[in-house]
């Protein structure tokens, strides 16, 4: 397992164990994080999923791929760290990642 760390816009912190294999979005969801709605499941369709990666994680968490890059075109508050969190997959090196919401996502 994974530990991750939401983190909402006003502060409230989130630490939830994730199963290598699924989303940062699935640990969301799974475990009521609020303020990640994921309305699309996880097809990368609709941006509802938006995170911003900690610094030290991004290089983790890879690079969008192109679908990703055009689904953040529709988000709110982008930043150079915007990714959506059902395209980044959990995997045992990722324990410790810390995401944030972006403030319209309560």
């Amino acid at each position: 397992m994974a530990k991750i760390t939401y983190i909402e816009h006003a502060g409230t912190e989130h630490t939830v164990d994730v199963k290598p294999g699924l989303s940062v979005m699935e640990g969301a969801v799974k475990n009521n994080v609020p303020g990640i709605d994921a309305d699309c499941g996880g097809a990368c369709a609709c941006a509802t999923c938006h995170v911003y990666v900690d610094a030290a994680w991004q290089e983790k968490t890879g690079k969008s791929s192109a679908m990703e890059e055009s689904m953040l075109d529709f988000a709110e508050n982008v930043e150079p760290n915007s990714r959506l969190s059902c395209q980044i997959k959990v995997t045992d090196e990722l324990d410790g990642l810390v995401v944030r919401l972006p403030e319209n996502q309560h």
